[in-house]
């Protein structure tokens, strides 16, 4: 694992193009910023093109959108494959929406990604498994949640960050997984989109998506483990707002310290 990616990002400062949910959209922005990249939003189809140009990587988050928004991301995805800009995209909620799913998947039979990041319920629902997502968390299934990943990543030709108690990154083939986590994640509406932002902004100095996805997973979950272990007791609300601060403290010696992956 290059861990040492996350000094490169602080030198470069690569600007991180994220369509975003209104829901979490502040969280997003400023958790990019925090960890040393440079974030920039945009909900305007006119401006796609020079949008795109000018940022290292493109996230797009699913969570609230309507069809006018459809036709810009369509526009922007469009756009990045055109200039060669790692697309990663967080498909949420399409294991419990049949629109969400439908939607999702026409997208990405129209583009080539770099990275789709989901809990267990929507990757699964993208690789065609049976699994019962509940709403926007990942619900319960029984099959294997590396295979379900790694069947995904072989059928959209990319990496998938398969979010849970163990994070696991595949490329299809090779898998690692990565055990640092905290419950304070799942009380945190926004902990998944942030770190898909995050992979986002690694995936714009790293052109191995599989290892920019590895360091990016690894780093965010470091930082939301050292701040709830830092906690007397867990206090939802004051651990967003810490995140984003251990983003902007955390350095490579202490990743490497405490990142538990294999």
């Amino acid at each position: 694992m290059k861990i040492d990616l996350l000094g490169t990002l602080r030198k470069k400062n690569p600007i991180a193009f994220n369509i975003s949910n209104f829901v979490t959209v502040q969280d997003v922005a400023n958790g990019i910023n925090a960890l040393g990249a440079s974030p920039i939003m945009s909900e305007e189809k006119n401006e796609a093109e020079p949008m795109v140009q000018m940022a290292d990587s493109v996230t797009v988050n699913l969570g609230a959108f309507t069809e006018g928004q459809l036709e810009q991301i369509s526009a922007v995805t469009t756009f990045a494959n055109q200039y060669k800009k790692p697309i990663i995209i967080d498909p949420v909620a399409v294991g419990a929406v049949d629109y969400r799913k439908e939607r999702c998947n026409e997208l990405l039979d129209q583009i080539d990604v770099a990275v789709i990041r989901g809990n267990a319920g929507e990757i699964a629902a993208l690789a065609d498994v049976e699994w019962n997502a509940k709403g926007i968390d990942a619900g319960e299934g029984s099959g294997d949640l590396e295979e379900i990943a790694k069947k995904l990543a072989k059928k959209r030709n990319c990496v998938v960050v398969e979010s849970g108690k163990t994070d696991i990154i595949t490329d299809g083939e090779a898998v690692v997984r990565i055990y640092n986590e905290t419950d304070l994640f799942k009380l945190h509406v926004g902990s998944g989109d942030m770190l898909s932002s995050t992979i986002g902004c690694f995936c714009g100095v790293e052109h191995d998506y599989f290892e920019a996805a590895q360091t990016a997973t690894a780093v965010f979950d470091v930082a939301g483990e050292v701040v709830a272990k830092s906690m007397p007791k867990p206090l939802a609300g004051s651990f967003g707002v810490q995140l984003i601060d251990e983003l902007h403290l955390i350095d490579t010696k202490t990743v490497e310290k405490y990142a538990n992956f294999e």
